[in-house]
């Protein structure tokens, strides 16, 4: 594991620390493939949109000789402490690896990638119909001709209340710091919800608002029309298997869920 010096830590270790599990993504990604394209070979490319510190793309590298990855982000602050961290994380070779660009997810990109992911339900800063779709289109002409866009999705009655959670992380190292994640607003008629990320870091100061969302909750069967419509041939829903009413942490394929008061899902959309 990475040492990072208490005089370092800024609100991007703390939200990777807090929020992102990137191997747990990176299992769940190769799981998909492996349920869904068991008789192609391996994948190579994984474009990570909305990729931010890419710490997803630096574990893919990480994960195979061969691996690439290619992360696509419109803000360059969280993109150039990515470059920073993964001198510490990434060898040599998984840095030559590894690209970023400073692009908009809603562009077509070459070469073309064996798995297209938008993790922490990113896509959702697409409020109109037409954006998303507009998005949705271009990841697809983005993709090999066997490959998969995998997005992750949030929702449920959970989602939307006027709500503070708040929780005690450690950084190895480090020391524990608090996160809380704020749920300030939810207008139900345009379905545009509003939230917050606020740190107290190891030495007791506060961040506040470190992280702002804007976003559209779009609904499971939104998005699954869209992603018809605009051209993938097969959609799959990845909803959690539950033990009782606890959560597994394992996502298999389902056409119904439980009425789960918050949810998690991934939508994996074959090209």
């Amino acid at each position: 594991m990475t040492q990072i010096r208490l005089s370092t830590v800024d609100k991007y270790h703390l939200y990777e620390a807090a929020v992102q599990s990137p191997e747990v993504h990176v299992d769940w990604i190769l799981g998909a493939w492996n349920d869904l394209k068991r008789t192609q070979a391996p994948p190579i490319l994984l474009r990570e949109d909305f990729c931010g510190t890419f710490a997803i793309s630096c574990e893919w590298v990480k994960r195979g000789k061969k691996h690439q990855a290619l992360g696509l982000d419109l803000d360059p602050e969280p993109l150039a402490w990515g470059k920073k961290r993964s001198v510490q994380l990434l060898s040599a070779s998984e840095r030559k690896r590894l690209e970023t660009k400073l692009q908009n997810v809603q562009s077509v990109t070459r070469p073309a990638a064996d798995i297209i992911f938008a993790g922490n339900f990113s896509f959702y800063i697409f409020h109109q119909r037409p954006e998303l779709m507009k998005y949705f289109r271009a990841a697809r002409a983005s993709l090999k001709p066997q490959g998969l866009f995998l997005l992750e999705m949030a929702g449920g009655p959970g989602m939307i209340e006027p709500v503070k959670e708040r929780k005690t992380v450690k950084i190895h190292g480090v020391g524990s710091f608090q996160y809380t994640w704020h749920q300030k607003s939810f207008d139900p008629i345009q379905r545009r919800a509003t939230y917050g990320i606020h740190f107290k870091d190891p030495k007791g100061k506060k961040i506040e608002d470190a992280f702002v969302y804007d976003w559209r909750l779009w609904t499971i069967p939104e998005v699954r029309d869209v992603l018809v419509e605009s051209g993938f041939s097969k959609v799959h829903v990845y909803w959690e298997r539950t033990e009782g009413e606890t959560g597994t942490g394992d996502y298999v394929r389902m056409t119904e869920g439980d009425n789960a008061y918050s949810w998690i899902a991934y939508i994996a959309a074959e090209k």
